[in-house]
């Protein structure tokens, strides 16, 4: 590339309290930051979260991918690699061009981690006096129905709650759970079985809609789901499906929302852009809140200036291309 040079910034962020869901517990997420500098000094930035815990490629991958890569796209890289590559060259593009153009806020979801139902409802609680309305909780991890009862008791009628088992449920477990939690008002259930065929006999059994999220990470899949009548909603991770485009042409197919993989300031900005995408592409009634508000589940940033929430609505870093500005002392102190 010439005179641009590329630096892979493997590096951590601790979470306030640690985030347990069926798939098990963490206490830090581990991601991998990328640097594209031109002749001009201008820098792309990108971001890849390998998903080891859903039997993804490990960090070192992403890291030699994105090494060897040197800033040029190649066939074979793994999704977070792709990700994190396509995101830096936009982010490069855009501020070579100099336009920043108008953007839109777009509304998120809370976040709600597995815990008794009292420590849920109180979680839940504290995320409504911040402005939220939309609720996910994560399930198949506990007493599943004993937690919505107690979050909807705290959040009362008008609050929409949707449940993430993260394919922990078996078929009749699902049917059993959602039998007893449809009267208490269920927004949507995301990936409450493991496959598209399971989720297609599920959707006879329960009128909850149900979406797709570790079943659905490619067009293919997606079609496969709709023909299928599986999961008739799915949530876009961006370093699950492999970038933007991907998350695009997805969107095409079926009903979505973006989700984080628990992404850093990168992974936010670059999914905050998709879901005003999405948002555009459907009428407001029809919009489903986005999983963007994850930032709040950290303790630390690499940030100097990124993405701000203000209640729900998660809104466009001000500065050019993506926005986000990094703190240099803070991304030394959390490398790997």
């Amino acid at each position: 590339m010439g005179s641009t040079t590329v630096e892979v910034v493997p590096y951590w962020l601790p979470f306030k309290e640690p985030y347990v869901t069926a798939r098990g517990r963490l206490t830090r997420r581990e991601m991998v930051l990328l640097r594209i500098r031109d002749e001009d000094g201008l820098e792309g930035l990108g971001e890849g979260v390998p998903l080891s815990l859903r039997g993804g490629v490990g960090i070192e991958v992403v890291v030699r991918e994105l090494e060897e890569a040197d800033g040029e796209m190649a066939d074979g890289l793994s999704h977070p690699a792709h990700c994190a590559l396509s995101t830096a060259l936009l982010d490069l593009e855009e501020k070579r061009r100099g336009t920043k153009g108008e953007h839109r806020p777009v509304r998120c979801n809370a976040t709600l981690v597995s815990g008794s139902p009292a420590e849920v409802a109180a979680e839940a609680g504290r995320w409504a006096k911040a402005g939220f309305g939309t609720f996910k909780l994560k399930v198949g991890a506990g007493d599943d129905v004993a937690q919505v009862e107690a979050v909807r008791a705290a959040l009362g009628t008008e609050a929409k709650i949707r449940l993430d088992a993260n394919a922990s449920w078996s078929l009749e477990e699902a049917t059993r759970i959602l039998a007893a939690v449809e009267p208490l008002g269920i927004e949507l259930v995301e990936q409450p079985v493991a496959t598209i065929a399971e989720a297609a006999e599920l959707a006879w059994r329960t009128p909850i809609p149900l979406a797709g999220d570790e079943s659905i990470v490619t067009v293919a899949d997606a079609e496969e789901s709709v023909r299928e009548h599986g999961f008739g909603v799915t949530g876009v991770k961006l370093s699950k499906v492999g970038g933007i485009e991907a998350g695009r042409e997805i969107a095409k197919v079926m009903r979505t929302y973006v989700a984080s993989a628990l992404d850093g300031p990168v992974g936010i900005a670059i999914g905050r852009r998709l879901a005003e995408w999405v948002d555009s592409t459907v009428p407001a009634a029809e919009r489903l809140a986005h999983g963007l508000a994850t930032r709040r589940l950290f303790r630390e940033t690499i940030a100097a200036e990124e993405c701000a929430l203000e209640g729900d609505l998660l809104h466009e870093a001000p500065g050019p291309g993506l926005g986000i500005v990094i703190d240099e002392d803070s991304l030394r102190h959390h490398r790997l």
